[in-house]
């Protein structure tokens, strides 16, 4: 994402439209990143290893400030009946978004039929859920269902069963939910962020009814940006991110999504450059219809994806083989 150079408290971040699903039906959204004080565990503990979301936050951001930025977002809204709030880390934080302007953004969303934003889970009680809409949804950065993936590769901060309790909660005040899960966290091999990605996914499923699986972008000033820029690091497969879908398929009854940011760069989730775009056209198509047939893609590279798990294994090791081997990358027995 490039976010706006000039660094204004009283402006957005960034604000666009685009399309998700309201009732199982595709709804038109409108997408807002307000700038805040920023992540209370970014700015306290240093924050998760692929998270450069600190560049949207400031210093000082006064509640005039952000009551300045909901008028900017009103300019802009069309009537969209789904709209998502994002904040460099928690919108349930009073540091970040304080109660003035929460509220007033719940009356001015108020016909809404769907309001999404996202929290840590040390922000979620029952005293804040009973004051939230009905409309909400509820966004937690589950990332992985493994607390040692969480604490070591993410270093998030809290536990995979503060996130489900989060979300357990929600689910009982009569909100909705949905989980967030990371496609290959540092450290972890191909094969196994895919079988990972598909042991979170269950796990989250029943406290969810969204999943969204997130693979990896590398964002600058990032601890996985020096990894990857070093070569022990590359962002998962297109294929990687299919498979996932493939497996989840008709054993969750949570909507399985993904919109992934940076996708067909060496930055993002990538495969071999011809069929990238292809790739992702069938992501999005099954993120809305939910049929495993639209994730039907054909290339050669797949092969290449294969091999590439198999090396790894074989290897022992979590580095870029690509850099290493190429597109000529095979198994020789």
């Amino acid at each position: 994402m490039a976010f706006n150079k000039e660094r204004k408290p009283n402006e957005l971040e960034t604000l666009w439209k685009e399309k998700d699903v309201i009732d199982g039906q595709v709804s038109d959204a409108m997408v807002m990143i307000m700038r805040t004080n920023g992540c209370v565990w970014a700015k306290n503990s240093g924050g998760c290893t692929m998270c450069g979301y600190r560049t949207a936050s400031l210093n000082g951001v006064t509640v005039d400030d952000l009551m300045a930025q909901v008028d900017q977002a009103m300019s802009r809204y069309k009537g969209e009946p789904f709209v998502k709030i994002y904040t460099s880390g928690s919108f349930l934080d009073e540091n970040e978004i304080p109660l003035p302007v929460r509220e007033r953004m719940f009356q001015e969303f108020s016909g809404c039929k769907r309001i999404l934003f996202e929290s840590r889970p040390e922000f979620v009680n029952a005293d804040v859920l009973s004051t939230l809409p009905k409309t909400t949804t509820l966004a937690l950065g589950l990332e992985s269902h493994d607390p040692i993936i969480m604490e070591r590769s993410i270093r998030k901060g809290f536990t995979p069963d503060d996130a489900r309790i989060a979300g357990e909660s929600a689910k009982d005040a009569g909100l909705m939910v949905r989980s967030y899960l990371l496609l290959k966290p540092l450290f972890l091999q191909e094969g196994e962020a895919i079988r990972s990605a598909v042991e979170s996914a269950r796990f989250a499923d029943p406290f969810s009814d969204e999943i969204s699986i997130n693979p990896i972008n590398v964002q600058k000033g990032t601890v996985i940006e020096r990894v990857w820029k070093r070569g022990d690091y590359r962002p998962p497969w297109i294929w990687s991110l299919i498979e996932v879908f493939r497996q989840l398929s008709g054993t969750v009854n949570s909507r399985l999504m993904s919109s992934p940011s940076g996708g067909g760069s060496q930055r993002g989730v990538h495969n071999c450059g011809e069929c990238d775009q292809r790739a992702l056209e069938a992501v999005e198509r099954f993120s809305f219809s939910q049929n495993p047939k639209d994730l039907d893609v054909k290339c050669e590279c797949i092969r290449t994806w294969q091999s590439y798990i198999s090396s790894e294994t074989l290897l022992g090791t979590a580095a870029d083989l690509d850099r290493g081997f190429g597109s000529d990358l095979t198994i020789r027995k």
